[in-house]
Order: C-alpha cells, then sequence, then structure tokens
C-alpha cells in the first residue's frame, strides 16, 4: 500500500464537510419553500436530504478528528435562483449533488490504495451520491 497522503486527505474532508454542511441548509431551505399539491412527501423528501447531509458531515467530521485534523466551521458557498418551484429545487439538487460526488471522487483518489477503511467509507459515499443523482432525476421525469 501507498503512504497516505494526510495534508490533502483532510483538506479534502474538510472541503466535504462543509459541502455537506451547506447542503444541510440547501435542503431544510428548499423543505420550507416548497408549495403545491405534492408538498408533503417533497417537503419529507427535502428534510430527509438535509438529514442525510448532516450525518455525511458528521461522519466525516469524525474521521478528521480521527486522523487528528480539525474540523472546519464553515460551509460552502450556496448558490441560489431565489425560484422556488419543485423543478428548480430538484434541478437545482442535482447540481449540489454533482458537486459533492466530484469532491468525494476527488477523495477516493487521494485515499485509494492507502487506507482500506478511507476507500472503503469513500466508495459508499460515492454510491450514495450516484443514488441520489439517479432519484433526483427519476423526480424530474413527466414533470410539467
Amino acid at each position: 500500500m501507498k503512504q497516505l497522503n494526510l495534508k490533502t486527505t483532510l483538506e479534502l474532508l474538510n472541503s466535504i464537510m462543509e459541502f455537506e454542511l451547506a447542503g444541510v441548509v440547501r435542503y431544510t431551505h428548499y423543505s420550507l419553500m416548497v408549495t403545491g399539491p405534492n408538498r408533503i412527501p417533497i417537503v419529507n423528501f427535502f428534510q430527509l436530504q438535509a438529514t442525510d447531509s448532516l450525518n455525511s458531515a458528521q461522519q466525516v467530521g469524525e474521521i478528521i478528528t480521527g486522523l487528528e485534523g480539525h474540523p472546519s466551521l464553515r460551509i460552502s458557498n450556496m448558490e441560489e435562483s431565489y425560484t422556488h418551484s419543485v423543478r428548480t429545487t430538484i434541478e437545482e439538487s442535482i447540481n449540489h449533488e454533482k458537486k459533492g460526488l466530484e469532491r468525494y471522487r476527488n477523495l477516493l483518489d487521494i485515499v485509494k490504495n492507502s487506507s482500506i477503511y478511507l476507500e472503503k467509507f469513500t466508495r459508499k459515499m460515492v454510491a450514495s451520491s450516484e443514488i441520489n443523482i439517479i432519484e433526483l432525476k427519476k423526480m424530474l421525469r413527466d414533470m410539467t
């Protein structure tokens, strides 16, 4: 196995943690802004996404401290269109998830063959992000 690049790993983990915390804010905001006849299941969906983002941020923070790093107190910058149609929030969610997936794939490139635990964790997070994107795309189908 190769040596873990601890500095780069911690930087990426902190970037991911900041991004996941931004997801908590984003998805909570979306859950508050949903209107229309399908409001309740969509609110529940966004609340679940916010909870998932918080859980991910906490897991990443535990890894950071386990590697003797210091978890960031920041969150990533967030863009907002100020358009809160269900279609727009789902499209923005897809973009958000794709950016998160890119971060996890970057982490995977760094930890691959240097830490079985980190590689396994990161692969699980990549898979989860891919599933989220698939689900969001399915939600867009047949929307008018």
